[in-house]
């Protein structure tokens, strides 16, 4: 039913209508961004010391992401779509909570969708479109969370927009977490080329975190172990690129959503969980 088949090169061509299956693996050319935007007098003001931060957590991501624990073959070889068939891990995924996760919807409701995604994975951008749709359409029934699954492979800076976005979390809770992801999608979806050094500050401080609390928090590190809990997540549960998303039905049972479905198919597999309840 679910294909693991993604052709990056179309990713950016002006978002084109694709088969709503295909999601990205971790085995592929990373696309080009586009022109640079202007930056704003704050953002110019935190540019240098983020950058200086964002380049040492590069590195420093790339290091810890590529043998932390866990399944989450990011830097490994792509998971294969027979080996994903083989067994349904989607039962491992750990229930969203309303201490450990930033929602949105009713936190009680009957179905939960998790998702692990990459700020900079173009199907990612699309499919945040519709679960924003989704929950909207289905506020007391549909709960859903974001979490991290950066393809440091195709998107090397993605880990440290995950580890921003949990900072503007920390910070300034679960409404300044979404106002960051929201508008983080809205640019990228966009094809606003922005530098991350000039768009993540600018976009933190937009969500109403200070200047100083967000680098303090961005140069500790303290968010990386986070970030990492969700990749190591996101590979038991049998992800393999992104995004990869799970419903947990009002009985339990664990739905996989490969790939950036449609809003319709979303809309079906909840009318299914809800009638196997």
């Amino acid at each position: 039913m679910y294909t693991y088949q993604y052709i990056f090169n179309q990713a950016n061509s002006h978002m084109q209508e694709e088969q709503s299956t295909v999601h990205e693996q971790t085995a592929n050319p990373q696309t080009p961004m586009a022109a640079t935007a202007p930056q704003s007098t704050l953002a110019k003001d935190l540019m240098i010391p983020v950058s200086i931060v964002l380049a040492g957590i590069f590195v420093g991501a790339g290091l810890y992401f590529s043998n932390g624990t866990g399944g989450s073959n990011v830097a490994g070889a792509p998971v294969q779509a027979e080996q994903v068939a083989q067994a349904d891990n989607t039962d491992k995924v750990n229930p969203i909570s309303a201490e450990d996760d930033y929602f949105k919807g009713n936190i009680d409701a009957p179905i939960q969708i998790i998702e692990f995604s990459d700020y900079d994975c173009p199907f990612c951008s699309r499919f945040h479109d519709v679960m924003n749709a989704v929950v909207e359409k289905y506020p007391e029934e549909v709960v859903w969370t974001y979490r991290h699954f950066p393809i440091e492979q195709l998107h090397p800076q993605a880990p440290a927009v995950a580890i921003a976005a949990e900072c503007v979390g920390e910070l300034g809770g679960n409404d300044a977490f979404w106002t960051f992801t929201d508008a983080y999608f809205a640019a990228r979806g966009a094809q606003d080329g922005t530098p991350h050094d000039v768009l993540i500050p600018r976009l933190a401080l937009e969500a109403g975190v200070t200047q100083g609390a967000f680098t303090s928090c961005f140069e500790s590190g303290d968010m990386t172990a986070r970030v990492q809990a969700d990749m190591t997540n996101a590979g038991e549960t049998g992800g393999g690129g992104t995004p990869w998303s799970i419903l947990i039905g009002p009985s339990g049972k664990t739905y996989p959503i490969n790939g950036a479905l449609p809003q319709s198919a979303i809309e079906q597999l909840i009318s299914v969980a809800k009638a196997e309840a």
